[in-house]
């Protein structure tokens, strides 16, 4: 279980499904869309979606506000060594290195899918 906050006008992270993993996102703060096997979800404080493993998913803030959620992934193989990770690779001044990006999300359980292009930071 962890906090996860995206700031103003970010889509992160990309469209991806977990292997292993089913996700669960109760919104806390602000306006979270999530999109999930391709319909869109407007979570906002109190609501929650449930993410079952093999399902297309990602998450964005094109809003005005921060918006906070809690994650809770079962079982509980996502930490935050994935986190701190990716955090490595999208925090430069030069442009993400996608290749990187994918590697660490599969390494991780995570797969990035073609449904949209990478797009990862605001």
């Amino acid at each position: 279980m962890f906090e996860f906050s995206i700031p103003a006008k970010a889509r992160v992270p990309v469209p991806h499904f977990h292997k292993a993993v089913d996700e669960v996102i109760y919104a806390l703060e602000g306006t979270t869309p999530t999109t999930l096997d391709g319909v869109r979800h407007e979570l906002r404080a109190g609501q929650c979606l449930f993410i079952p493993r093999g399902s297309v998913h990602t998450h964005e803030n094109l809003h005005s506000e921060t918006a906070r959620s809690l994650i809770v992934i079962t079982p509980g193989t996502i930490g935050r060594r994935y986190f701190n990770e990716i955090a490595h690779e999208v925090n430069v001044t030069r442009n993400p290195d996608l290749v990187k990006i994918k590697e660490i999300m599969i390494r991780h359980g995570l797969v990035p899918t073609l449904s949209k292009p990478l797009v990862i930071g605001r």
